[in-house]
């Protein structure tokens, strides 16, 4: 019987302690609704080292990480319409959402009361192969490589919609607190819509790659950007960034926070928040989010940059990720070395 490889969690522990396993594995059958995907690469994300960490509660053990999955499709179940073998794909975070709670039916899927997501409660893409429901597969914009592509299926899509949710218009300013995978995405689709772009950030590495996508002031959460705040996005798991982005931020603003964990919040003197400025967090995202942005990623055309790792190396890039040591993205190249 033919197998496969994958990085699999049996118990959440520190990344320094390398608790992702390669492992030989039996390759999973695709039901009737979903597609069996070839991986060829997997995006590493902030999200995969909180639930490798524990920081989010296990959910699934052991586990297969990994939400950011580019391949081809290898087999179809038997009621799949929308691909045949051989498609380039993509899977995303939301692995499936029930459609009948109140949230799915006011067309709220990512706020779904019964959700499943790729990589924590279904085993997702640092493997050979990987299974996806196919109303929650999406077709890769030729514009992009397979490792190119799989920022764009997390960090693209929820950046793009913290960036609806923050409320900014067309020229306004936009402040972008912690500059990874996620910011130097929205970076570009701030700039496409004309937005001036403030980056904070404690990396002199990441404040210049923020100055090589068009940002037009850099420095750190301490200092006080030349000109006030329309919107502002946190993408660092940080609660106190908050109170700095209020600081900042002018009457009737919004912060969005992108995380699905932050550190907690402090207190904080009521005047920041006062004169209707808003605090809101960003979770999930649905399908189509991932639609616009896949599609505004090749009208823009969105450029990302991107440091790849084989799968084997997958704790060494993710220490690096917690360490603020990877210059945009990192990506498992996913194959046998």
């Amino acid at each position: 019987m033919i197998k496969m490889f994958g990085m699999v969690l049996e118990k959440p522990d520190n990344i320094e302690k390398e608790p992702l396993k390669l492992k030989e594995l039996e390759i999973p059958e695709p039901s009737s609704d979903e597609v069996l995907i070839k991986v060829s690469a997997c995006g590493i994300c902030h999200t995969d080292l909180h639930v490798i960490e524990g920081e989010l509660p296990p959910r699934k053990l052991p586990l297969i990480p990994g939400h950011q999955i580019v391949g081809r499709v290898e087999r179809v179940g038997k009621n799949v319409e929308k691909f045949k073998e051989g498609d380039r794909v993509g899977v995303a975070w939301l692995y499936s959402s029930c459609g009948k709670c109140k949230y799915c039916q006011k067309g709220m899927e990512n706020l779904c009361d019964s959700p499943e997501f790729t990589g924590y409660t279904k085993d997702g893409g640092y493997a050979d192969y990987a299974i996806s429901k196919e109303e929650f597969t999406y077709v890769i914009p030729e514009e992009f490589s397979d490792l190119h592509a799989t920022p764009l299926l997390c960090a693209g899509i929820i950046g793009y919609r913290s960036f609806k949710l923050s409320n900014v218009k067309e020229g306004e300013n936009l402040g972008l607190y912690g500059f990874g995978a996620s910011a130097h995405i929205v970076i570009q689709i701030a700039k496409f819509y004309g937005c001036k772009v403030f980056v904070f950030s404690r990396s002199e590495e990441h404040r210049k790659l923020a100055e090589e996508l068009g940002a037009d002031w850099v420095g750190t959460s301490a200092d006080k950007p030349p000109e006030e705040l329309d919107s502002a996005i946190i993408f660092a798991p940080v609660g106190e960034l908050y109170v700095s982005a209020l600081k900042v931020l002018r009457k009737g603003g919004t912060v969005a926070s992108a995380g699905i964990h932050m550190s907690p919040i402090p207190s904080f003197p009521y005047d920041l928040l006062y004169n209707e400025r808003i605090m809101r967090s960003v979770a999930n995202s649905t399908r189509e989010d991932a639609l616009e942005l896949l599609s505004l990623a090749s009208k823009i055309p969105i450029k990302t940059k991107i440091e790849v790792f084989p799968l084997k190396d997958a704790n060494h890039a993710l220490k690096l990720l917690k360490k603020g040591g990877i210059k945009g993205a990192g990506v498992l190249r996913v194959g046998r070395d």
